[in-house]
């Protein structure tokens, strides 16, 4: 007989995130899995710097030394299974490390490894062929030390399937370890698209952690217990429709809007959202409040998946400084702003004359007097500012020249600066090396099938590919909306809705849910593409599009170009745009 509901807890949203999560989901009455997420676009640009001084390195060594250490005698005793892309660069390592806990902990377990994303070897040729960017249209670069394709949740089922209780990948795609989960355990085929959907919408909402619970959320001041903040769990039926919960008595809050930000988190199109095993639509996903803490998601559809996968590779080009000083007393903020650019003009001067060329990109940033807000800055009297001062260069000679000049400042330039630690006044910012991101499309033919191990033994998991990709429909035009009647009554758009952003690349998205159902014409009209565009442009370089999501009440917005960048050649202080909805909740709009 089919199973009725499995549970999974999302316990780990991004390396460094709290233990916190597995402990407490380790715990909950009714526990089955629980998922882990490492990987964020760059991760595995630090696991190959790792690995270039440590061949044995190049995985999540917190998912062994700190979260497994914490748990993994209660999950065994308990029969909680585990699902990682901890694996990054080296699932085989990361295995053996398990391994080695596991016998040090007293603990019987038997770990699978996924291989199969690491696809450097195929790059010189797509190189050749002429492969672009997926966001920018470049050329390949040379010198790539990592490349991986976003694989999907069959090989997480084959695992399972066999007999792992604990399921290490590489590169997957975030929301794969709790589909493949529900593939084992329901035994959903590759044309279940509506479940698979479903299912990729409940890893989704798990796989950043209490951002589903009450974290980054609009109106944080009604969460309660930050510190003791619950991570989230579903309880998934055989359909695909799920109930959203956290353990009882924990901090943070669990409602249709908490959930809601995050089901359009980092979400372009919400009508094609792309994902190696199906295509989504989750524009007419419902949320309903099912009791305390409890809210049940369902209406998510399934398209063919593509016949590509999606490629991320990383190099090594040029290095990064970021150097702050504090500075404090008597108009702070035009002396910390003059101190930023004195030390930049210093350093530059110093550069020539050594020869060396000037900083490919920098930038003087003065945190507390609103400069990421542009026209919209609010003309404070500071009396405590901190200046950043960030710069990209090709040769870390340079770098180290601008760490070591600002020191000076705390005695060269404004009273009351402070640089330095009181602890270390030999300390200087970091020089680093800069790793950047290129990412492209392959076919799925072009990679050999993705391997399980377990016990010694290798499987192959081939992945049908349809004879086209799925195409995305296109965004609704971006005109200015129909004249309506509107009263001259104006509110900051936060009264009438909740927001989030999120990244990827250079592109962000803003997602805006109405807070009452009956607004959504009054935001549709007020909030065209032309209108944010204008309130963000002095960050938004690209086009704005709008998408509508009926069923969340809400509209999402895809912003090209937003982030300076993206990743680590982005300057700013929010290189991840994670301000620009605080930005846009500030806009004014006509209310009725």
């Amino acid at each position: 007989m089919a199973r009725k509901t499995v549970r999974i807890g999302g316990a780990c949203a991004f390396i460094g995130d709290s233990v916190l999560g597995p402990q407490q989901l380790a715990d909950v009455p009714g526990m089955e899995y629980l998922v882990f997420d490492y990987l964020a676009e760059m991760t595995l640009s630090s696991f190959a710097h790792a690995r270039k001084s440590n061949p044995a390195a190049g995985y999540a060594a917190d998912f062994v030394n700190v979260a497994l250490r914490a748990v993994l005698p209660r999950c065994v005793q308990r029969g909680i299974r585990l699902v990682a892309n901890a694996g990054g660069l080296n699932p085989r390592g990361c295995a053996q490390a398990i391994e080695a806990l596991a016998r040090e902990l007293g603990c019987r377990v038997r770990v699978a490894f996924v291989e199969g994303d690491d696809c450097l070897g195929l790059m010189p040729q797509l190189a050749a062929e002429g492969a672009a960017d997926f966001y920018t249209g470049a050329p390949m670069p040379h010198g790539l030390d990592s490349a991986n394709a976003y694989l999907g949740a069959a090989p997480i089922a084959r695992a399972l399937d066999r007999g792992a209780d604990i399921v290490v990948t590489g590169r997957i795609v975030d929301s794969a370890a709790t589909l493949g989960i529900l593939m084992h355990a329901f035994g959903w085929g590759a044309d279940d698209l509506d479940a698979l959907a479903a299912g990729s919408l409940a890893g989704h909402v798990l796989e950043c952690g209490a951002q589903a619970t009450g974290g980054i959320f609009t109106d944080w001041a009604s969460v309660p217990g930050w510190e003791r903040i619950g991570y989230p769990f579903v309880d998934c039926e055989a359909d695909g429709r799920f109930v959203v919960g956290k353990p009882e008595g924990s901090g943070g809050l669990l409602t249709t809007a908490t959930v809601g930000e995050q089901i359009l988190y980092e979400v372009g199109d919400p009508r094609s959202y792309v994902l190696p095993d199906v295509v989504c639509d989750f524009s007419q996903v419902r949320v309903t409040q099912e009791g305390p803490d409890r809210v049940r998601v369902e209406g998510a559809r399934g398209r063919p998946a593509p016949a590509a996968y999606k490629v991320s590779a990383t190099y090594q080009q040029g290095f990064r400084c970021i150097a702050s000083l504090s500075v404090f007393g008597i108009d702070a903020v035009p002396k910390a702003r003059r101190t930023g650019e004195a030390l930049l003009a210093r350093v530059r001067a110093m550069l020539a004359a050594q020869g060396l060329d000037d900083f490919e990109k920098a930038s003087v940033t003065v945190l507390g007097a609103e400069d990421g807000y542009g026209p919209h800055a609010r003309d404070g009297r500071l009396r405590e500012a901190v200046v950043r001062i960030a710069a990209l260069h090709a040769d870390a000679a340079a770098l180290a020249l601008l760490a070591r000049e600002a020191r000076a400042a705390g005695v060269s330039f404004a009273p009351g600066t402070t640089s330095g630690s009181a602890l270390n006044l030999n300390s200087s910012a970091p020089v680093e090396p800069l790793y950047r991101l290129f990412s492209c499309l392959v076919d799925k033919h072009r990679l050999p099938p993705a391997r399980v191990e377990l016990d010694g033994r290798v499987e192959e998991v081939p992945v049908p590919a349809p004879a086209a990709a799925a195409t995305s429909p296109e965004p609704a035009p971006a005109g200015e909306a129909a004249a309506t009647p509107r009263s001259d009554r104006q509110v900051p758009l936060i009264a009438l809705a909740h927001a989030r952003s999120g990244d990827k690349g250079d592109t962000s998205n803003i997602a805006v849910l109405a807070r009452r159902p009956q607004d959504l014409p009054l935001l549709r009209r007020e909030l065209t593409p032309e209108r944010v565009g204008r309130h963000l442009a002095h960050l938004v370089k690209g086009s704005v599009f709008r998408y509508e999501v009926p069923g969340l009440h809400a509209l999402n917005f895809l912003l090209l170009q937003s982030l300076d960048g993206g990743g680590p050649t982005s300057l700013r202080p929010d290189p991840m745009g994670k301000g620009l909805a605080q930005m846009l909740l500030e806009m004014p709009v006509h209310a009725d």
